[in-house]
This record gives C-alpha cells, sequence and structure tokens, in this order.
C-alpha cells in the first residue's frame, strides 16, 4: 500500500541558498554592467536587488545569533541556580 503524501514543509535553509545566490549574481552582473558602461547610476535597480536578497539573509542571522546568546544566558543561570542549592546532608538529624 503507498504511504500517504506528508504535508509539504518549509526548507529555510533552501530559501536561503536561493536568496545568497541571487544575491551574489545580481551583484556581480551590476558591478559587469558599471564596468561596461561606466555608469553607477544606470545599473542602480541591480544593485538594490542584490541588497533585498541579502537584508533577510543579515536580520535571520541577527536573529540566530541572539537566541543563541539567550540560550547560553540561560543555561548560566540555571548552572548558578543549580550550583546555589545546598546539598543534603548525609548526618543524621536527631
Amino acid at each position: 500500500m503507498p504511504q500517504p503524501l506528508s504535508p509539504m514543509t518549509f526548507d529555510k535553509s533552501l530559501l536561503r541558498t536561493v536568496l545568497f545566490a541571487l544575491g551574489v549574481v545580481s551583484f556581480v552582473i551590476g558591478v559587469y554592467e558599471t564596468i561596461l558602461y561606466n555608469d553607477i547610476a544606470r545599473n542602480y535597480w541591480i544593485f538594490m536587488i542584490s541588497m533585498f536578497c541579502w537584508l533577510p539573509l543579515l536580520y535571520w542571522r541577527q536573529q540566530e545569533r541572539l537566541a543563541a546568546k539567550v540560550a547560553e544566558e540561560q543555561a548560566k543561570l540555571a548552572k548558578k541556580a543549580q550550583a546555589r542549592t545546598p546539598a543534603k546532608s548525609t548526618k543524621k538529624r536527631r
């Protein structure tokens, strides 16, 4: 019996790869056209395509760094809180 199709999942790493590649290609084309025609104003829109591709990548990277710092701080606080709790004594109480 064939397996049921699973719902389509979004692959963020594929989107990042496509955005990065499109940004690099448009930047290289912009540089080439600028050198060829010696006019950066004519090719401004090509450079803007490159920037619009890179901006989400920079934003996502910043969010990941922030999340990693928050997780690291929470781990430090948890470790410090665990160290503060006194260990139970093995002595018998009277």
